[in-house]
């Protein structure tokens, strides 16, 4: 049976970072990171066969990416459809690195894209979340004998979304500037999750 699957990764910048990356992008502010991981059991304890992942990142790049509506919310949706009226972000680039899917993110200049800049810009750490629909298999690992749950070739993605608990190890995004090519290295930031509930006040407060 099919059912709404989100999985997280890790999402590290520096408010540094950040102001580098608007001056040298025209005020942009552009992060790039990875989005997703084949071949590995993320923090929920799913697998994404590396067959199915590079097939609907191949979709997803023809019809939303290369189309420039590869649109992503912030925080958890819950539904099979983006909300445009959440919309915090947009997927420029994708490419494979190995097992990962690695992604270029602009921010948009929308009510959730300035409080996910302002998040990035007080050093909150956040999480880039695949979210799709499709089933699972439980399967054993070769690597340790436990147990997994294999995504099934019905998967179909949806979006990457940002969100703060993420559950794929090592996808934190960092910003570009002109000087960072894919081999760049991530920021280190601190990460307090506290800060954040003030921050997106102030911003709907016009602080």
């Amino acid at each position: 049976m099919k059912q709404l699957l989100v999985d997280y990764l890790p999402f590290e910048i520096s408010p540094d970072q950040i102001t580098e990356s608007v001056k040298e992008n025209n005020g942009k502010l552009i992060v790039r990171g990875v989005l997703q991981r084949a071949e590995a059991k993320n923090q929920n304890g799913r697998v994404y066969p590396k067959e199915i992942l590079m097939r609907e990142a191949n979709s997803y790049n023809k019809n939303f990416v290369k189309e420039s509506r590869a649109m992503g919310e912030l925080d958890h949706p819950e539904s099979s459809v983006v909300n445009l009226a959440n919309v915090s972000h947009n997927i420029t680039d994708m490419y494979w690195k190995s097992d990962d899917l690695v992604g270029t993110v602009e921010v948009l200049t929308t009510p959730s894209g300035n409080i996910l800049r302002e998040l990035f810009r007080n050093g909150i750490k956040l999480g880039i979340s695949s979210r799709g629909v499709g089933s699972v298999e439980t399967v054993k690992e070769s690597a340790d004998g436990e147990e997994a749950q294999e995504v099934q070739n019905d998967f179909e993605l949806i979006a990457f979304d940002f969100v703060s608990n993420p559950s794929t190890q090592g996808a934190f995004m960092y910003p570009m500037n002109e000087s960072v090519d894919r081999q760049g290295t991530v920021g280190r930031t601190c990460g307090e999750y506290c800060k954040a509930e003030d921050i997106i006040n102030k911003i709907i407060r016009g602080e």
